[in-house]
């Protein structure tokens, strides 16, 4: 694999510290040849990048389409299709435009989930968008300031794992039950198990099977190293749906949001009515400055990590990271991270982050940001193949949810020091409270207070960043919000 300090040179031309003569503008602002690339491959990169991750196209209107908000509104499907294939094209493209690498991005799943479960539900969608952009603005002034990397040094390693694994089994969950195959027990029920398999323990219809089809399928795939295995799986049940649907009597209301059901025209016209429908500061008016403060921390924080392990992991893999594991433009990238995020929220389809199947257009050769012009420029041209996309059904898409689940946790969970009894524990209460709660934001304070209470209780508050200490009291007071209000007399 060819790297930025070794670069390879095309086999037609001599070998020279130079760049060969005749090279064009493009291969000189994107330094092609000096990381050892070609158009032809940077191109086949970001098509493999885009089969890798165009999943989200649908994942994330079935995620934030599956919320309410404080006034029972729940967003569009169509819109919510065209927000996600609309900002994920742009801040692709930006990201290989101004910081050169073969980075993607698109809306971050686990961050939707935050938005659409948490956020949406104490305010109105603009106001819960507006707390995205805000989070966007935060980290944009971290990265200029210099405070983004200082943050990110003050939560322990084992700790920032626990919180991808977290989120990881958070996504799981939620694609187990938005598919059918788990469902809530009703309270009436008078049990301590809160979900069970199916309908009353069995499973049952159709659209169960689809989904449990479809996540062999996609495991199957996987396993043999297949390319694009999330997308082929659903593309696949997809299909499968269609065809059962026609020929079986299953109601639409079996299916949930989206009806399997091929649509009069596979083009149509973007509906852009979620852009731009973002109220900045609503969300305080609603829940207070300290809550809605939590709120833009969360959000922060659900993106922070995962963006910077992906950055770094994905340049690794690309041989572009220096002896000190940095990336060229790191600056650049880190900021045009951040204007993602704000970008997401601007946009309506949640907060954009760096997504890891980037990798799958490494593997196919892609060393700058060349690569993601494809990438971007495929989400871009799915904007007016919209109706493909709202005839996915959630049992088609969600077993994705469960791999992607699975992914995460698998590269993260070897990467914890579970001897270490002041990391373990902390992260497993993150990792175990995100998914019992129904809330990453409950995870991650968990996870951090233990960590502080721990660590003081073992003689080693001197380890404790004051960063993580201020973080902790942030969240102290968040758990202890509703006594606090009783005390001052605020209920």
């Amino acid at each position: 694999m060819p790297t930025s300090a070794t670069p390879a040179v095309d086999d037609a031309q001599p070998s020279s510290p130079v760049p060969p003569a005749g090279k064009n503008a493009l291969d000189r602002y994107f330094r092609i040849t000096e990381r050892g690339s070609s158009v032809a491959r940077e191109l086949r990169g970001g098509l493999a990048t885009f089969f890798a991750m165009a999943y989200i196209i649908v994942l994330n209107p079935i995620i934030l389409g599956a919320g309410q908000d404080k006034f029972g509104h729940q967003l569009d499907n169509g819109q919510l299709v065209t927000a996600t294939a609309l900002m994920a094209g742009l801040s692709t493209v930006l990201m290989g435009a101004i910081g050169n690498v073969p980075i993607a991005c698109a809306a971050g799943l686990g961050i939707n989930a935050v938005v659409s479960l948490q956020l949406a539900p104490k305010m109105s969608w603009p106001d819960a968008m507006g707390m995205v952009v805000l989070a966007g603005l935060v980290l944009m002034v971290l990265v200029a300031s210099g405070l983004r990397q200082r943050v990110m040094d003050a939560i322990p390693g084992g700790l920032r794992r626990a919180i991808a694994i977290g989120i990881g089994m958070f996504i799981s969950l939620i694609g187990l039950v938005d598919s059918g195959f788990v469902s809530r027990n009703p309270d009436a029920a008078h049990t301590t198990v809160p979900l069970g398999l199916g309908q009353g323990g069995q499973l049952h219809g159709w659209p169960v099977l689809v989904f449990v089809a479809g996540l062999a399928l996609t495991f199957v795939l996987l396993v043999r190293r297949t390319r694009g295995a999330i997308l082929i799986g659903i593309v696949a049940m997809t299909v499968a749906a269609i065809v059962i649907n026609t020929l079986a009597d299953i109601p639409d209301a079996s299916w949930g949001l989206s009806v399997p059901k091929m649509p009069d025209s596979v083009v149509g016209t973007p509906d852009f009515g979620l852009i731009g429908d973002v109220s900045l500061f609503g969300g305080f008016h609603e829940v207070g400055l300290l809550t809605g403060c939590l709120f833009v921390f969360t959000v922060l924080l659900s993106g922070f990590f995962d963006a910077m392990g992906t950055i770094i992991g994905v340049g690794e893999e690309a041989g572009l990271t220096d002896e000190n594991g940095q990336l060229p433009n790191m600056g650049r990238i880190l900021m045009i991270d951040g204007v993602a995020v704000a970008a997401g929220g601007a946009g309506s389809a949640s907060a954009n982050t760096c997504f890891v199947e980037s990798t799958a257009g490494v593997g196919e050769g892609a060393r700058t940001g060349l690569a993601n012009l494809m990438t971007g420029g495929l989400f871009l041209l799915a904007l007016v193949v919209t109706p493909l996309a709202t005839v996915v059904p959630a049992q088609a898409a969600t077993p994705a949810l469960v791999v992607v689940g699975f992914l995460i946790m698998a590269s993260n969970v070897k990467e914890i020091d579970w001897s270490d009894f002041t990391i373990a524990i902390p992260a497993f209460l993150t990792i175990i409270s995100m998914p019992f709660t129904y809330s990453i934001t409950n995870g991650i304070g968990i996870g951090v207070l233990a960590f502080i209470l721990l660590r003081i209780a073992d003689k080693r508050a001197r380890e404790i960043p004051w960063l993580l200490n201020v973080v902790g009291a942030c969240f102290l007071v968040y758990f202890m919000l509703d006594p606090i209000e009783q005390l001052l007399g605020v209920k």
